[in-house]
C-alpha cells in the first residue's frame, strides 16, 4: 500500500508564540512534498514578515493573505504599508479578499433586525470548534487566494493560519475556488494547538 510519510507537530496551546515554529514547519513540509507556495494569514504584517524571513532562500512562493480594508475600523487597512512593499519587492504576493466564510453573511447574523446564523458561518464555525481556529483561517485563505488567481487550483499548497494572531496551524491544502467550495481538501495537518 502507498502512502505518504509526515510528522504532526503539536503545540501545547494556540497564540502567536508559535509562529516562528509554524513557519519553520510550514517551510519544511513544502519542500518535503515538492511544494511551490505557502499561504499564511496576516492582518498587520507580523506574521507575514516571520515567514518571508523562513521562505527566504529557499525558492518558495509566499502568498499572503490580510484582512479587508475595513475589517476593523471602515476604510482603514490594518496591514502596514512598508510590509506590503517589502513582500512585493521580494516577489512575494499579498491578496485582500472579502472573508469567504463570513463576508456578507456576518452583516445579517450580527443584525437585530435579521438575526440568525448562515450556513457559511456554521462551516466557519464547525472549523474553528471542532479543530483549530487556525483551520478555519488556512482553509479560508486559501479560498481567497484561489479566487484572486493567487494559487493554482490543481497544485496542492501549505497553509497556515492562527488563533488571533500570529500563526499556529499548519496545513497541505488542495485548493480550490469559494464557488466549487467543496472541492477544497485539506490533504494533510502538519501542526495545531493541542488544547484550545
Amino acid at each position: 500500500m502507498a502512502y505518504v510519510e509526515g510528522r504532526v507537530y503539536y503545540f501545547e496551546k494556540p497564540g502567536p508564540e508559535n509562529t516562528a515554529d509554524a513557519a519553520r514547519f510550514a517551510v519544511e513540509r513544502a519542500q518535503a512534498l515538492g511544494l511551490e507556495t505557502v499561504v499564511v494569514a496576516s492582518s498587520s504584517g507580523r506574521t507575514a514578515m516571520q515567514f518571508l524571513e523562513a521562505v527566504t532562500g529557499t525558492g518558495l512562493r509566499l502568498v499572503v493573505v490580510t484582512h479587508v480594508v475595513g475589517f476593523k475600523t471602515p476604510g482603514e487597512w490594518e496591514f502596514d504599508q512598508e510590509t506590503a512593499r517589502t513582500l512585493q519587492k521580494s516577489g512575494m504576493r499579498v491578496v485582500t479578499g472579502t472573508h469567504v466564510l463570513s463576508g456578507v453573511e456576518r452583516a445579517f447574523s450580527a443584525s437585530a433586525k435579521v438575526g440568525g446564523g448562515s450556513r457559511a458561518e456554521a462551516v466557519a464555525e464547525a472549523l474553528r470548534r471542532v479543530v483549530a481556529t487556525g483551520l478555519k483561517v488556512a482553509v479560508e485563505c486559501v479560498l481567497i487566494a484561489a479566487d484572486q488567481g493567487a494559487v493554482p487550483v490543481d497544485r496542492e499548497v501549505v497553509a497556515c493560519g492562527g488563533t488571533g494572531t500570529g500563526a499556529d496551524t499548519v496545513v497541505v491544502v488542495r485548493p480550490a475556488h469559494t464557488s466549487r467550495f467543496f472541492d477544497c481538501q485539506v490533504r494533510e495537518i502538519v501542526a495545531m494547538p493541542r488544547n484550545r
